[in-house]
């Protein structure tokens, strides 16, 4: 059986102001008719032995979430309730905690079943999990599926594996993965790597060694727990005690405090640079995190003059932005590389290079309570 884990706990705040903490950009329709987390649900489509996914969501979404599985007829596993973001380490402790039991502990071997894309990848104890984030945009949905099956597969032979995505330029934003020999469809991972220079992304692109780190998971859950209590003790014996104490209305799972009491972590530095067991996949599939306006721009249509607009808008002698107005007419007049958005309560107007530093910018707007 394989698990999707979903986690939809990110702010989106990059993506401010159609973005906000009580609508982040993975609830958002940005890149279809469809938002993020639903066409994160839909590429799974076509997956052999695919489980109902377990949803990891702030307790603010609880209703978001239910909606929006209702409108694509999705039924989860579990919705999963956090009153507090503690990082991804923690929130994969309590869906693999919650997969191990009930219905789907002890259902053989991942990937079970008619399966086009390969052959049996072998036993894993217990159920396999699909980890998600919710706000990534990825094109070519079989390679992404084609993928996964070379994962459940490395995961089958006792591999936590990554996806690592193809580089197509000297990226300075993104972490690297160097991969050792291709074995069969997935590697062992030489060593992570933070975000370089210039200098050095060139280098990792030329080596043709390195990939981008993606934040997107496969292993079987009893793997991920038994590394997390090995190299981040606190958080599994916080996750454990979530897991116990945890209410349950139906398919919602609501953590109480002692899912507060877990340090907060990613599941990269917690456990993938640490331990023993990690492999990646490679992924070339036209994956975009959408980590800024300029990624989204990238990733949409665009007209004759490299604008994206939407909305009531005039563009003279324009190009290359990226424009939404939701609630009155913005016109461009000589304007070249710039993002504007305008939502009913605010107005950004700023370089299309300078989305990056968007998170600045809020930090002033919080100090000055607006």
């Amino acid at each position: 059986m394989i698990v999707p884990v979903i986690l939809c706990g990110g702010s989106g705040t990059r993506l401010w102001p159609l973005s906000t903490p009580e609508m982040p950009k993975q609830f958002l329709s940005l890149v279809s008719e469809r938002s993020l987390f639903q066409e994160t649900l839909l590429r799974l489509d076509g997956l052999a032995g695919l489980g109902n996914p377990i949803v990891v969501c702030n307790a603010l979404h609880r209703g978001l979430v239910a909606d929006q599985l209702a409108e694509i007829g999705a039924k989860a596993r579990a919705i999963v309730l956090e009153p507090a973001g503690r990082n991804t380490a923690p929130a994969i402790g309590v869906a693999a905690g919650i997969a191990s039991i009930g219905p789907v502990a002890g259902s053989g071997s991942a990937g079970s079943g008619s399966d086009p894309g390969g052959s049996d990848p072998g036993p894993v104890p217990g159920p396999v999990l699909l980890v998600l984030p919710a706000d990534h945009v990825i094109a070519d949905a079989e390679a992404f599926r084609a993928a996964v099956r070379h994962a459940v597969r490395a995961a089958g032979a006792g591999k936590l594996v990554t996806f690592g995505i193809v580089p197509t330029r000297p990226e300075t934003g993104y972490g690297y993965i160097e991969q050792r020999a291709d074995e069969g469809g997935w590697s062992i991972v030489t060593r992570f790597v933070e975000k370089p220079d210039l200098k050095t992304a060139r280098e990792y692109l030329e080596s043709g060694r390195f990939l981008w780190n993606s934040g997107m998971f496969v292993f079987g859950a009893d793997m991920y727990l038994d590394e997390l209590a090995r190299y981040a003790p606190a958080i599994h014996a916080a996750s454990e005690k979530a897991v116990a104490g945890m209410r349950k209305n139906g398919d919602v799972y609501e953590l109480g405090s002692e899912f507060l009491a877990s340090p907060s972590d990613s599941i990269d530095y917690a456990v993938m640079e640490k331990t023993e067991r990690a492999a990646v996949v490679p992924l070339d599939a036209g994956w975009n995190d959408v980590g800024s306006w300029e990624a989204l721009h990238d990733v949409l249509e665009k007209n004759a003059d490299g604008n994206v607009l939407r909305g009531d808008i005039i563009a003279l002698d324009a190009g290359n932005n990226f424009v939404i107005a939701a609630s009155r007419k913005v016109a461009l007049l000589g304007l070249d590389n710039v993002i504007v958005i305008e939502s009913e309560n605010e107005l950004l107007i700023m370089k299309k290079d300078r989305s990056q530093d968007l998170k600045r910018l809020l930090e002033i707007l919080a100090e000055k309570s607006r």
